[in-house]
């Protein structure tokens, strides 16, 4: 049951270690013969391999009558594969100490594999790999029982304020484009949804010439490209260019107040932000850590809880996608004082979209992030991830080598600037679930 979300690579770091010393892992890429590209990070300091494969798969690829199709057809992957039930999966996977997971989100689904690299551990877990990616069996007996379980979910979700609250910000900041879908669908477009839906949809995303494999570890040049091929080889081909509809930048305010018995006010605020490959992208980012992505150096943080106690948290981020993602400010807040939190929220956020952060908080931001970027890439699935990330969106290979480089060079007029591009006070959405008594949906 592999679908999970994937989280925003907007991460924040709090360590402040030095930056200086630390190199950046060297990235061998090409095309392998499937038609993948193909992300490959040598390393043998320990015995192990991490593979992924990244498709453009993800939410954003449903219509409204199908929502939910694109992750129950990633979710069922492993749960039944040619030559393989459920259980051969996992007790396979259990005798060779590997794991398999996945990745999900409004952009892509992905499979991954960690495992020993010694090679008899390595080739069985690979082969399972390589049957659960290639060859699906889609059942209607589990997609019977895996829709079961999910429209219980789904009926869980909606007495829930925080999955109120998201559903509802979705729909304001996005409208009627695709970003808007509910990851996991509805219960009537779950009930909906055939084992022919599944199929079709995996033909035309899961295919080797859409694919991105990442690779690392203990494993050679030679290695990697049999490895790459053994994975994709098989996937669909098909000729299908995949694109998604541009967002539309500029949304009209909007207030929702949605009542609900729960203790706190849900608040979220927000606007759409910013895509992976939008040239504002490390002002917005070095910029939002100061406003509100830093935790408790962050001034939104001091503004609300430390300054006033009205939130035990409050925070902000972008969520840079293919096409433009959303900037979202969130928070929980009693009740009686959702109305006075959320005018102090609009404040600071007003504030510094027209002043921008000051030098001092520069410096500090600066050196947060630049300090803590070793704790980024210090494991091999971070490394892998970040491989998934640059393959999948096309940004430069150089990109590690230049994240410190590119945050140094941030200036309190970038950021002001690039905030005043992208985030409007005037042009956002707002929504409460757990509104004061007296506010109506």
């Amino acid at each position: 049951m592999l679908t999970k979300f994937i989280k925003p690579a907007i991460a924040l770091v709090f360590c402040a270690c030095s930056a200086g010393a630390l190199a950046t892992p060297s990235i061998q890429h090409w095309q392998s013969v499937s038609g993948a590209k193909v992300l490959f990070v040598e390393d043998h300091d320990i015995p192990m391999l991490d593979v992924a494969v990244s498709l453009p798969g993800g939410s954003s690829y449903d219509s409204a009558q199908k929502s939910g199709l694109a992750a129950i057809t990633h979710h069922l992957l492993d749960l039944g594969s040619q030559g393989m039930n459920e259980d051969d999966t996992a007790r396979g996977l259990a005798d060779l100490g590997a794991q398999l997971g996945g990745g999900f989100d409004q952009d892509r689904a992905s499979l991954s594999l960690r495992t020993l690299s010694n090679t008899a551990v390595r080739d069985k877990a690979l082969a399972i790999m390589a049957s659960v990616l290639q060859h699906p069996l889609y059942s209607p007996e589990i997609l019977a029982r895996e829709q079961t379980r999910i429209i219980a979910g789904l009926k869980e979700a909606e007495t829930k304020p925080e999955s109120i609250a998201d559903k509802a910000f979705q729909k304001a900041v996005y409208g009627d484009h695709p970003y808007a879908l509910q990851v996991s669908g509805t219960v009537d477009s779950v009930r909906a949804l055939t084992v022919q839906d599944l199929q079709d949809f995996y033909r035309t995303h899961y295919n080797a010439n859409h694919a991105v494999v990442a690779i690392m570890g203990d494993v050679s040049r030679e290695q990697a490209g049999v490895i790459a091929e053994q994975l994709t080889s098989q996937l669909p081909k098909t000729a299908v260019e995949l694109r998604l509809p541009q967002v539309v930048k500029e949304i009209p305010a909007s207030e929702l107040r949605v009542s609900h018995p729960a203790t706190q006010s849900h608040i979220l605020i927000g606007a759409p932000g910013m895509s992976r490959s939008d040239p504002d992208y490390f002002p917005l980012y070095v910029g939002n850590y100061i406003l509100g992505g830093g935790g408790f150096v962050s001034r939104l943080m001091n503004e609300v809880r430390e300054k006033r106690g009205l939130a035990y948290s409050v925070y902000s981020y972008f969520m840079p996608l293919k096409q433009t993602g959303a900037f979202q400010v969130g928070l929980q807040t009693k009740k009686e004082q959702a109305d006075e939190a959320l005018a102090l929220v609009r404040k600071t956020l007003s504030d510094f979209i027209a002043q921008g952060p000051t030098e001092r908080e520069l410096i500090a931001a600066k050196q947060n992030i630049v300090g803590g970027f070793p704790l980024r890439i210090d494991s091999n699935r971070k490394i892998l991830e970040y491989l998934s990330i640059i393959g999948f969106y096309d940004m430069p290979l150089t990109y590690l080598d230049d994240f410190t480089r590119r945050v140094d060079q941030v200036s309190v007029v970038q950021i002001r600037d690039a905030f005043k591009r992208h985030i409007d006070p005037q042009h956002m959405a707002t929504v409460i679930v757990g509104a004061p008594e007296g506010d109506k949906k």
